[in-house]
């Protein structure tokens, strides 16, 4: 059982590799994500996003304090805890990738950044829910940069945004958003 699970892993990961190959080397698609990926480093993203809301709308700054130390939790979850407990190497760079960016020293699963698009993306919907089409395409675009630039394997992304959404949930739960 857990060797066929390894083995659908493998092959999800090659097919997401193989499908993000054919754009590598494509200088306006390599700019986008690398954009997408450098802007989510430490959630400032999604810091600025929330900041943003709550400047425009004063009743919006409990929740996007709330947000802001659900992302710290977050990130302390998954970068000191889970990533301690998988170990895994990320994959090869590529000599495609026309830019490259920060390439972190911990685990390769989950992604960071997927779990806290994720997260945020559901937090940012709560609180402004008629731009949730722009959340969730500036969530899914960072998560999926980290394939294309080779930060992360297919199934470490997917781990993340599940995390993040569980995360999102038990958020949403206990603040009642």
């Amino acid at each position: 059982m857990l060797n066929q699970i390894k083995q659908t892993a493998t092959l999800f990961d090659t097919k997401a590799d193989d499908f993000f190959d054919r754009y590598r080397g494509n200088k306006k698609v390599d700019r986008l994500f690398y954009v997408a990926s450098e802007a989510a480093d430490y959630s400032k993203a999604w810091h600025i996003l929330g900041a943003l809301l709550a400047l425009k709308n004063p009743a919006l700054r409990k929740h996007w304090l709330r947000m802001a130390l659900a992302l710290g939790f977050e990130s302390a979850l998954v970068n000191g805890g889970i990533k301690k407990l998988t170990n895994r190497e990320r994959p090869e760079l590529s000599e495609k990738v026309t830019l490259h960016a920060r390439r972190p020293k911990t685990s390769s699963l989950p992604s960071g950044h997927a779990s806290s698009a994720a997260l945020a993306s559901t937090l940012l919907t709560a609180a402004a829910p008629k731009a949730k089409f722009v959340w969730f395409v500036a969530a899914k675009t960072v998560a999926i940069s980290r394939v294309h630039n080779r930060m992360h394997h297919g199934t470490d992304v997917a781990a993340g945004w599940v995390v993040g959404k569980l995360l999102a949930a038990a958020t949403k739960k206990i603040w009642k958003l």
